[in-house]
């Protein structure tokens, strides 16, 4: 298992608190699982970052996680912020998928998970960068996995909606309107297990028939402003 910290808080992030944030992560999984962990810190917005990433000899499951793309309307999202926002969140997801789907291919297979996000259905205006950039790698995972089973790669996306992390804490706190949490289902947001409780079933062989499809992980609020 290979943890790779992707930089895409705002702000800088020294390297020794992104080292030291991995390493954390990774002594809880060797302790819990005695799996082998390996760290790699690296800013996946530089052009060299996927390959230098790839540089792992084989793998079996690729996760694209990223949450750079920040709130905001047309006018204030400027252009460098976007730019900067999709490099990560929507080129970064393509090239790694590059790199990676080519390994899988070489070695027999194996699993990309892009974890998106819920505005890619349900469109706002006040994060429309994200709804954009998110709708844009839907169609892009959709496109990917619709014939990825031929080399026996399966291409899966997972959209959540509102997550309780920091970065919905702040996204909520931009908004001027809006009830917060209390106006989601259950009146809440979805706990970081409820999402990665799917990813790792989308991910096994239980589910060895799925590919080219993205799963809604918002208690319903994308059907909610359905049409």
């Amino acid at each position: 298992l290979v943890l790779a910290d992707p930089l895409n808080q705002p702000g800088p992030k020294p390297a020794g608190h992104v080292t030291s944030k991995l390493a954390a992560v990774a002594d809880r999984l060797r302790s819990e699982f005695h799996a082998r962990v390996d760290i790699l810190a690296l800013d996946l917005t530089q052009a060299d970052a996927p390959e230098r990433l790839g540089s792992v000899e084989a793998i079996d499951v690729l996760v694209n996680n990223a949450g750079a793309i920040p709130g905001g309307d047309l006018q204030t999202v400027n252009v460098g912020a976007w730019r900067q926002a999709w490099d990560l969140k929507v080129y970064g997801y393509i090239d790694l998928c590059r790199v990676f789907y080519a390994k899988m291919k070489r070695d027999g297979g194996g699993v990309i998970i892009n974890n998106i996000g819920a505005s890619a259905e349900f469109f706002d205006p006040n994060y429309i960068a994200g709804s954009t950039g998110n709708a844009s790698l839907v169609a892009f995972t959709r496109a990917l996995g619709a014939r990825s089973l031929d080399d026996a790669i399966r291409v899966v996306g997972v959209s959540p909606g509102p997550v309780a992390t920091e970065r919905i804490e702040r996204l909520l706190k931009e908004r001027s309107a809006g009830a917060g949490a209390a106006a989601f289902p259950l009146g809440r947001a979805a706990t970081v297990g409820e999402v990665a409780d799917l990813i790792a079933f989308l991910a096994s062989p239980r589910s060895a028939y799925t590919s080219g499809v993205v799963f809604s992980v918002d208690g319903g609020l994308s059907a909610r402003h359905a049409p």
